[in-house]
């Protein structure tokens, strides 16, 4: 029955549903007639920011996708990578912005439970769970509660589906507050011979709806985020999906069950555009069409329209297309876990999505127009960076005042600088994130080898599935990490966008893992100013340079624009662009890999990279944090990314662990090397005296707390000094010894005959481990953690 004659939507009906004049031009020119309310909305939802990346797509292509271990790149649910042995990683990252701002619980719940479900989609088992986080100061209340809820939520989910969450950063910035950044990363393995794709193929195929009922809660949730954050967002809860882990882990068991039998053809979870995305990505990536009956979609309210049906993002919820015949035996799977199964649409040979609603045709809409023929805007790249950039760049040191007006009464007393070292401690961007993931599981399934706070990535065993005897004797492992330095993608997005990569890499050399491959979430404000558009434009520059520099292709990811707020004078506060990068590598034993902390007193620290006296484009207080924690300045020009003496650094670092000479790692970042030095001693509870010659001009806080990228801290006992330095010499890598790690819990640091900073380590760990909790100790939450007392601790 074809639809009838429809008059044009009104301005405000195609602006209710995110689209623009010209767009909807284009929706009529496609269908060639009016669409009637449903199709707009699912135009409006498909042709989202969210889903069909408008403004970013040109910029994507410049990533390299391919490499000797990539099997599936950009365009399916999660990137595919081969670890050898019959075994191949999915991994993908996913942004849940907008719905955490508003629904911080919820929303960052819902955001673990989406990304777990493009893994499983796959066909692999969820092994793993990281996230990046960014909000406001915490000093302001509702950035505190924001900061609750989201980790309340992202404990909650992850503990109750039974995937440990093993690695993570947070950061704090004034850009973010009331619109924070959640970024849930999942990583899983393989259980099926082959890759389960979402292309839908075979006429006739029937298409079954699998999981939990569909109600109201999330309709058009890809369209809001897709918008700016204003004083009316909160009216947008209804926007804001509920999860339900008990279900989501039935779910993954299910679908596994299901996979294994080979009677699935194509799955698409339910995400973002519910019902409308899952339908259309699957016809389009076949070249066929899906008929679809909605009085078969098990609902769980009365008289849902079909443009609530459409447009639900309700959760835990999937659709797949099945071999004819085996219908019957793929919903047993389902119905035996306690889940919905139905048959609620067929594969037919017209490429086009037909809804079917009450006998009645609700809509019919070429898959391609909603799913792969979607606008692209090509905005022109500004010549010359932003005025206030270049300003922000003519900025040096040596503008800096003097030490006193920091507070410091002298430039090289040693009281003075311990308490800048102190100060630096206490940033909760810097500062132990003890109090956020010990609400996280992160022992579960028993492969976490090194967990959060352990080193500077995650490492968890492999286990293939063989058997027993291989279960007892596997060695390999993987390493995790997710990173990025949002205040040097603010004040250089391409350097920044490169540094990013580079420190996600030499996370994980630094426990001795081979890199292999990158997911990444683009987070930025708007790109319809010409600065927005800049900071995206070079940010991908310098991701895509450096990912070709450290051989690390990305296999997909996340773009989410539009994060800013309006403030009450109508003005945009955007975010600190923050190009976020997963990075997943392989160990191939997990006993040689190694740890931050220092292992045992009497071994040797060393430096490996830019030695300290160097002090040029490649290291300075330029963007550093201790320029912002210490004077309150966000300026300068971030250091250049040296990217070829970075891939060599990280090279000799691996073989060098894998060898045994080194005994401990941590990359010089956030702080610079003297922040590194104290976490260090601080994770293994042991002192270090540090010896430097009186033989450098630098003043004394840019010897202490520059920053760079290309510089690793390392341990190693005393008779491997030699083979370090000629492994060094032979790598064209600059080594520098530095002290010693000592027994005696105090850190001292020594320039020429003088004491520079003297610190017990006792202290510096109170300060470093209460630096959050005691900003949370004054606040009460509704959305509080049951593991957390009223004084804000974790017993």
């Amino acid at each position: 029955m074809p639809l009838s004659p429809q008059p044009p939507c009104s301005p405000s009906e195609i602006r209710q549903e995110g689209l623009s004049p010209t767009e909807y031009d284009r929706i009529v020119q496609r269908l060639g007639r009016h669409p009637n309310r449903t199709e707009l909305g699912m135009f409006g939802v498909m042709w989202s920011e969210h889903c069909c990346y408008k403004n970013s797509r040109p910029l994507l292509k410049q990533f390299p996708t391919s490499g000797p271990r990539i099997l599936v790149g950009p365009g399916e649910n999660a990137g595919v990578v081969d670890l050898g042995n019959n075994q191949k990683l999915v991994f993908k990252i996913e942004s849940h912005n907008h719905p955490s701002a508003i629904e911080p619980f919820q929303g960052a719940a819902t955001g673990v439970g989406g990304i777990l479900r493009d893994v499983f989609t796959m066909g692999a088992r969820p092994v793993a769970l990281l996230n990046a986080l960014r909000f406001g100061p915490m000093e302001d209340s509702r950035n505190g509660s924001l900061l609750e809820g989201v980790v309340a939520g992202i404990a909650h989910y992850g503990n109750c589906v039974g995937v440990p969450t093993v690695a993570g950063e947070v950061a704090f910035d004034s850009s973010y507050s009331g619109n924070p950044l959640v970024n849930a990363m999942a990583v899983g393995l393989l259980e099926t011979d082959a890759v389960v794709t979402a292309a839908a193929c075979g006429v006739g195929n029937p298409v079954l709806y699998v999981g939990s009922t569909t109600g109201r809660d999330g309709t058009g949730g890809a369209s809001f985020a897709s918008a700016e954050l204003s004083d009316q967002s909160p009216e947008d809860r209804p926007a804001v999906q509920v999860g339900n882990p008990f279900f989501e882990k039935c779910l993954i068991e299910a679908c596994l069950e299901a996979f294994r039998s080979g009677d699935v053809i194509a799955a698409q979870d339910m995400g973002a555009a519910g019902l409308t995305c899952s339908c259309a990505e699957m016809a389009a990536a076949g070249g066929v069409g899906i008929v679809l009956d909605l009085d078969r979609v098990p609902a769980r309210e009365q008289g849902m329209t079909a443009y609530e049906y459409l447009l639900s993002e309700s959760q835990e919820r999937m659709l797949l297309v099945v071999r004819a015949g085996r219908e019957d035996a793929v919903m047993a799977h389902f119905h035996r876990w306690g889940l919905h199964g139905a048959v609620v649409g067929r594969v037919v040979e017209e490429p086009v999505v037909r809804i079917l609603h009450r006998g009645e045709v609700a809509a019919c809409v070429p898959a391609v127009a909603l799913a792969h023929d979607t606008p692209v805007i090509h905005r022109t790249l500004p010549e010359e960076a932003p005025a206030a950039l270049r300003s922000a760049w003519s900025w040096r040191p040596e503008q800096l005042p003097p030490a006193s007006a920091a507070g410091i009464r002298t430039p090289r007393g040693q009281r003075n600088w311990l308490q800048v070292l102190e100060m630096m401690l206490d940033d909760p961007t810097i500062a132990s994130k003890r109090w956020i993931w010990q609400q996280y599981d992160h022992q579960v399934q028993g492969n976490t080898v090194l967990g959060p706070g352990a080193a500077d990535a995650a490492v968890i065993r492999l286990r293939p599935q063989c058997g027993p005897e291989a279960l007892a004797t596997t060695r390999r492992a993987l390493a995790l990490t997710v990173d990025c330095n949002n205040r040097w993608v603010a004040l250089d997005p391409q350097e920044g966008g490169k540094a990013a990569v580079a420190e996600a890499a030499r996370n994980l050399s630094c426990v001795g893992a081979e890199p292999l491959a990158v997911t990444d979430n683009l987070n930025f404000p708007s790109p319809e100013t010409p600065e927005g558009y800049w900071s995206l434009a070079k940010a991908c520059q310098g991701v895509a340079e450096a990912c070709r520099a450290l051989g690390t292709p990305v296999t997909g990811g996340n773009v989410s624009l539009y994060n800013e707020t309006r403030q009450s004078d109508g003005a945009p506060c955007p975010i600190q662009p923050t190009p976020v990068i997963g990075m997943v590598g392989l160990v191939e034993d997990h006993r040689t890999t190694v740890a931050m902390g220092w292992p045992a007193a009497g071994q040797q620290i060393w430096l490996l990279g830019v030695p300290l006296a160097v002090v040029d484009e490649r290291v300075s207080l330029a963007g550093s944090s201790y320029l912002a924690i210490v004077h309150g300045l966000a300026t300068g020009r971030p250091p250049r990314q040296d990217l070829a003496l970075e891939a060599a650094l990280q090279r000799l670092l691996r073989s060098l662990i894998r060898s045994g000479v080194v005994t401990a790692a941590h990359d010089a970042a956030a702080g610079g090397w003297l922040v590194a030095l104290a976490e260090s001693c601080l994770k293994g509870q042991r002192g270090a005296s540090i010896h430097l010659p009186e033989t450098t001009d630098l003043r004394p806080d840019v010897l202490l707390f520059a920053e760079g990228g290309a510089r690793v801290l390392v341990s190693l006992p005393p008779h491997q000094s030699d083979t370090l330095q000629q492994a060094a010499s032979s790598a064209a890598v600059p080594c520098q010894h530095l002290g010693v790690v000592t027994a005696d819990p105090t850190l001292q640091v020594w320039v020429g005959p003088g004491t520079w900073l003297t610190a017990d380590l006792a202290h510096l760990e109170r300060i470093d481990e209460q630096a959050i909790p005691r900003r949370i100790k004054s606040r009460s939450s509704g959305h509080r953690n049951p593991l957390i007392n009223q004084n804000g601790d974790i017993p």
